[in-house]
């Protein structure tokens, strides 16, 4: 099975698949995970993104353009998002200091209680949906692969 192109060839048969099993491994977990955070804490896995990216931020703070990037969301999509977070008392709007047009999204203490009460369920999850398919060796090379896309 040859999964290297030539510059001028179409995906093959055989590099869609890969392509397809990717995108369904991703989606696959991915469904897994928002059915768990949000049958038992109520956090949809965007929202549970959002505070993780944020508790992980210096000061508990992003720029909206940061953290939009950071959950890979557009910006009118994140923003929709904060909004409704900031109606449930999770996040705050900040007015950037040096920018009085920019605002940074900040953690909330409820977002961070929140935050508390369903990493134990993420990250079992994660390591039940994703992390334990695979040998050490083999998680190696998925990120180095992974990585590699990214880059």
């Amino acid at each position: 099975m040859d999964l290297m192109p030539g510059p001028d060839e179409r995906v093959s048969p055989e590099q869609l698949e890969a392509w397809r099993a990717f995108d369904r491994a991703h989606s696959h977990v991915a469904r897994q995970l928002e059915a768990d955070l949000t049958e038992l804490h109520r956090l949809p896995l965007a929202w549970y993104e959002v505070l993780a990216r944020l508790a992980e931020a210096e000061g508990h703070r992003l720029r909206m353009s940061q953290l939009a990037d950071k959950v890979m969301l557009s910006p009118s999509g994140l923003t929709r998002l904060v909004d409704r977070m900031i109606s449930e008392g999770l996040v705050r709007r900040v007015p950037a200091e040096k920018d009085g047009r920019g605002f940074y999204a900040a953690l909330a203490d409820e977002g961070q209680r929140r935050l508390d009460e369903a990493a134990e369920t993420h990250e079992r999850g994660v390591r039940d949906y994703m992390v334990e398919r695979f040998t050490g060796d083999e998680l190696a090379q998925l990120t180095s692969y992974l990585r590699r896309i990214i880059e």
